[in-house]
């Protein structure tokens, strides 16, 4: 019997087909038809209490189901009308005696008219509001994700109401196409509903001359009812369920119910029943006019407008009364407040990155008065994950009134590791290697880069850029910023959690690689501190079956962090080409045979692992080395890079990133074969 009810629809729509070809007595085409108009009554007034059109999801397969019904049941009452002289039962001969009245030609024109009503104006409405709908729904799902975004990277919202909230909508965008479809079947079928009359009136007529001898007054009274009343009862559901469209399809703009809508928005405007009561009374001074009903109805709206003004004036002096007594309640002894332990936790939480800034940057952040720091921010954290394959954190803002106004700060796990100033109303332009000319403006030092460059006004943008400067806008600037912080510390930013949701994202395509290295090989702590130390050194993570394979194929030879590092940089070797590869070349820094050849054998290890005993004359020469050929790297816009052999790259990296964090240290073995190397400078003893 359960089965049975689980799959009661998919029966009734087999029933339904099978109505197409298997003939019904009277009797029981009364019960469906009674069902039919029944279940159509209960969809419109389902569709008037909803409060969204996503409560009644499943409105387009109910409008394909219910027309296959009426079209089934048009068929069998076609066949019973057609074979027994228009008998086709009680039902369909009561609304045919309803509308005829005994008069053919006026109950034909009122069944005319129900069927145009049913066709042209709401059938062809619905149709248009459908179509609209789904037009305008995916216009907008691209804005509706990035305030979606944006709202979980300020914090406003959790991962799963962000999760949420994107289900929603990917639904809403399901339901009104699946709609602009559904509405082409009410259309089709109040033509063949038409279609049908014609048919039953014409072949009545014709069977009952013909075959069945009968008086043309007796064939057209008897098939004039039967035909009438069988489009009436298809006419009538088809109204309801084209009205019940057009009611899901205008819900996108309603809070409640369409009863709870009417009654509340009506009665929100007294003045308007009361001036539309005042013109009712005018209107029954008017000769001619009928001044009871005129009078009567104006008394009606003059009462209700008068009444509903009273209860809201007494609503808006109860509300403000409440709110006063509420504030005074919420506003706890700070003391009190902190006596209970559970409310000094909170104190406790630590962003993963904050953004503060003073309020004179408020414009640029401010979503509702059109800034646009939030969506570059978006922007930023999906280009991020597709270079990196990483996420990173919700970005927490907030204003400050410890900064200056054009000041904000950047904090990584609740410490300040960087911040600047902008003027808002200005532009930075940044110097060139060779001017052209100067321009006037306020000097500066660019904060991302460090770089000498100045606040210019608006007007003087168009000059900056013809004289060679780069003009950047203040919004830029400071996205520019944050992003070149979060890149760096983002292997502090790589949280267990987030390596936990990397690992079942490959497990969820690959899940025999996962369960063979996890945690039987390595362990979760172990993988996190190799993905570390590949971000720290700006080496993407995205290719994490090749990460994870690599560190299977090495750890049946060494259990040694760094030099499974190591070998996962090789496996990365086009990776690592990639970004500092331009047009086929890539220029680097070399270190001379002798360097590398002191290097290795001021190798010393200790209970931490290996480190370099360099001795400090030295250590000072490479350094200022670097410093010199750092330089060149500058003059032609390209991030340093010092070219090393593999024995040696991850511990000369060590001596020098502390103090040039910016230049990167690769391998001959991390660079692809068809790569050309030129050396623009070179590290020597």
């Amino acid at each position: 019997m359960k089965k049975l009810l689980q799959n009661a629809v998919s029966l009734f729509v087999i029933v339904i087909v099978l109505l197409l070809f298997i003939p019904l007595n009277p009797f029981m085409l009364d019960i469906l038809f009674i069902i039919n108009i029944s279940v159509s009554l209960i969809i419109l007034l389902i569709t008037m209490n909803i409060r969204e059109s996503l409560e009644f999801s499943i409105f387009p397969s109910l409008l394909l189901i219910t027309t296959l019904f009426r079209l089934g049941l048009n068929v069998s009452s076609t066949r019973l009308i057609l074979t027994e002289k228009g008998s086709a039962g009680q039902v369909i001969a009561a609304f045919g005696s309803l509308v005829l009245r005994g008069n053919v030609v006026v109950g034909t024109i009122i069944f005319i008219i129900i069927v145009l009503v049913q066709f042209i104006v709401i059938s062809k409405g619905a149709e248009r509001v459908a179509e609209v709908a789904a037009r305008f729904t995916l216009d907008a799902m691209p804005g509706k994700q990035m305030a979606i975004d944006a709202d979980l990277n300020s914090g406003l919202i959790t991962e799963e109401e962000a999760k949420t909230r994107r289900y929603k909508i990917q639904k809403e965008a399901d339901f009104y196409g699946a709609m602009d479809g559904a509405t082409k079947i009410v259309k089709g079928d109040a033509i063949m509903s038409i279609i049908i009359t014609v048919i039953n009136f014409g072949a009545g007529v014709i069977i009952g001359l013909v075959q069945s001898g009968m008086s043309f007054s007796d064939v057209l009274q008897v098939y004039s009812i039967a035909t009438i009343g069988d489009g009436l009862v298809s006419q009538i559901p088809a109204l309801l369920i084209s009205t019940a469209t057009g009611m899901i399809v205008t819900r996108a703009v309603s809070d409640g119910s369409l009863n709870t809508d009417v009654a509340t928005q009506f009665l929100a405007q007294p003045q308007a029943l009361m001036i539309g009561g005042a013109i009712l009374a005018l209107l029954a001074v008017v000769p001619g006019t009928p001044t009871f009903p005129l009078i009567l109805i104006s008394a009606m709206f003059l009462s209700l407008g008068i009444y509903v003004q009273r209860n809201m004036k007494m609503a808006i002096a109860h509300e403000a009364v409440g709110q006063d007594a509420q504030y005074v309640q919420e506003m706890p002894n700070e003391e009190d407040y902190y006596k209970d332990v559970n409310n000094i936790y909170p104190l406790l939480n630590v962003e993963p990155v904050e953004m503060e800034f003073g309020y004179s940057l408020i414009p640029l952040v401010d979503d509702a008065g059109g800034g646009k720091l939030i969506n570059r921010i978006v922007i930023f954290r999906r280009q991020y994950a597709q270079d990196m394959g990483f996420v990173i954190p919700s970005i927490r803002l907030r204003d400050s009134a410890s900064l200056n106004p054009n000041q904000y700060s950047i904090k990584v796990k609740g410490e300040v590791i960087a911040s600047g100033e902008i003027l808002v109303d200005y532009y930075l332009a940044i110097e060139p290697s060779e001017l052209a000319g100067d321009v006037d403006g306020i000097e500066t030092i660019e904060p991302a880069y460090g770089i000498p460059s100045k606040w210019i006004l608006p007007e003087n943008k168009e000059l900056a850029e013809i004289y060679g400067y780069t003009v950047i806008d203040p919004l830029s600037v400071m996205v520019t910023h944050l992003s070149e912080v979060v890149s760096q510390h983002s292997y502090e930013l790589l949280s267990r959690a987030e390596v936990l949701q990397l690992i079942e994202n490959v497990k969820g395509n690959i899940p025999e690689l996962i369960e063979e290295a996890f945690p039987n090989i390595i362990s979760y702590s172990s993988f996190q501190k190799l993905l570390s130390n590949l971000l720290k050194e700006g080496v993407p993570i995205k290719d994490l079956v090749t990460i994870i394979e690599t560190i299977l194929d090495s750890a049946s030879v060494t259990k040694d962090l760094d030099i499974i590092t190591e070998n996962i940089r090789v496996a990365l070797k086009r990776t690592i080409t990639r970004k500092f590869c331009e047009g086929g070349q890539m220029k680097v820094i070399t270190l001379d045979a002798e360097l590398e050849k002191v290097i290795v054998s001021s190798m010393a290890k200790s209970e931490h692992g290996v480190y370099l005993s360099l001795s400090p004359d030295v250590l000072q020469k490479v350094l200022l080395q670097v410093a010199e050929n750092v330089k060149k790297f500058n003059d032609i816009s390209l991030k340093p890079v010092i070219l090393t052999s593999h024995v040696v790259r991850v511990y000369f990296y060590r001596l020098i990133e502390q103090f040039y964090p910016n230049v990167s240290v690769i391998s001959f073995n991390e660079i692809a074969n068809n790569v050309q190397i030129q050396s623009i400078g070179n590290i020597v003893l």
